[in-house]
């Protein structure tokens, strides 16, 4: 039998300009696990026991990624970490325990069963209507029609996962790969086209996973300042003439002395919020080195809010990355070896994952989110002391974390170095 190919996508639309007055700025914490306030006798979410592992995940490839490539950094680890979470729950003999282990979880703390759960509750709160933010969660698995699937399998992974198998004509490569990726345009909302690559005719099965994610300024940009061409400091060789947004707004921020680095707090309308980190010139790697769960429960203690001189690029870029040759430097192996047992998905499967792909785009763009634009375009932008705003100008390369504020999760987590690059 052929190779499975395990297939990851997160789809990210960030907000743009929105000309509206919005109350004044009240500040909201960073998605760093602790304890809910005043609700300390109510039982956590399940989510909780997961979503500390997922971001200490993040950072980990996050890392391993920076030591491979000079250039922008995108993905989502609420994406890899859930698909390869369902994967465990098709794997036999050792692999399950190797694959959550590899994730980062300790199985004497949280068992199995919890992680299911906690996974089950994540996706099923992100997945929640909301009117100020659009997101979307989503996984899929595509079998070849000659396969017969373990039914207990199925179940599971709908009732845990919410997800979805279809049958599929994998002889026929260049149809199938034809629909799954109409598919994954039409879930992503056309953000992740011809994603899926060439794949060989021997492949009979592939996972997706799919975010959606949009939302606007809870403090927009004003539109007529935003066309300025600005200089970005690609190193120090290289510099790019770019569009700057820019605003004199109440932020939280903080500059860390000893990492020599800004770090920004921006909301979102929605209950999400970005963190930006502006390393000092020449800082990049100092700050990437020090990047551990406690420093950010650090900047969110430290964060505070005042009126800030914001100009920050518009910028549009992607991440696509074959996983099997990373994922085995943080542990993952076992999933790539001839001996990987997949039998619980289907007995005929008993052959390797072969590619682990993943495919993350982000678009900051200004013209993104066209809802109550036109209807604004008489506001005038309020008059500010200029004297006193210190000065955020986010003019070399930067680290960009997504939070869901809700389930205190890390939707998604890049570098920009070129906000040009696409």
């Amino acid at each position: 039998m052929g190779p499975a190919w395990l297939w990851l996508l997160g789809a990210g639309i960030l907000p743009s300009v929105h000309c509206q007055t919005f109350p004044a700025h009240k500040g909201r914490s960073l998605g760093i696990p602790q304890a809910p306030r005043d609700q300390l006798s109510a039982p956590a979410p399940a989510y909780h026991k997961i979503t500390p592992t997922v971001t200490n995940f993040a950072l980990r490839l996050y890392k391993q990624l920076a030591t491979e490539t000079s250039g922008n950094i995108f993905f989502s680890p609420v994406s890899i970490s859930t698909s390869l979470a369902l994967l465990s729950l098709g794997a036999q003999a050792d692999n399950p325990n190797q694959i959550l282990e590899g994730l980062g979880f300790n199985l004497t703390e949280t068992p199995e069963a919890d992680i299911h759960r906690g996974f089950q509750s994540l996706i099923h709160t992100l997945d929640l209507p909301s009117p100020k933010l659009e997101l979307k969660v989503g996984n899929s698995l595509f079998l070849d029609k000659q396969l017969k699937p373990q039914q207990h399998f199925l179940d599971t992974i709908r009732e845990l996962y919410g997800a979805f198998a279809f049958s599929a004509n994998f002889s026929d490569s260049t149809t199938t790969r034809g629909q799954i990726n109409e598919y994954v345009r039409k879930q992503t909302y056309g953000q992740v086209t011809d994603c899926l690559q060439e794949f060989t005719q021997d492949t009979l099965m592939v996972l997706l996973n799919y975010i959606f994610f949009k939302a606007k300024w809870k403090h927009p940009f004003n539109r007529y300042q935003t066309l300025k061409q600005e200089s970005f400091f690609v190193d120090e060789r290289t510099s790019l003439r770019i569009p700057m947004m820019h605003q004199k707004e109440m932020h939280r921020f903080f500059y860390d002395q000893e990492m020599a680095c800004t770090v920004l707090q921006i909301e979102y309308s929605g209950n999400a919020l970005a963190l930006l980190i502006l390393p000092d010139p020449g800082k990049m790697e100092q700050v990437e080195e020090a990047l551990q769960p406690e420093t950010l429960k650090k900047w969110d203690q430290w964060l505070q809010p005042s009126l800030l001189d914001l100009h920050l690029p518009r910028f549009s870029i992607s991440g696509t990355y074959n996983l099997e040759e990373i994922l085995p430097h943080m542990g993952l192996t076992n999933i790539f070896n001839l001996e990987a047992d997949l039998s619980g998905i289907t007995e005929q499967l008993n052959k390797t994952i072969s590619r682990v792909s993943h495919k993350a785009a982000v678009d900051m763009n200004v013209w993104g989110t066209r809802a109550g634009v036109a209807s604004g375009l008489l506001s005038q932008p309020r008059a500010l002391n200029t004297t006193s705003a210190p000065q955020a100008r986010f003019n070399r390369p930067f680290l960009v974390l997504l939070w869901e504020v809700t389930t205190q999760s890390l939707l998604f987590l890049g570098k920009v170095v070129n906000p040009a690059a696409g």
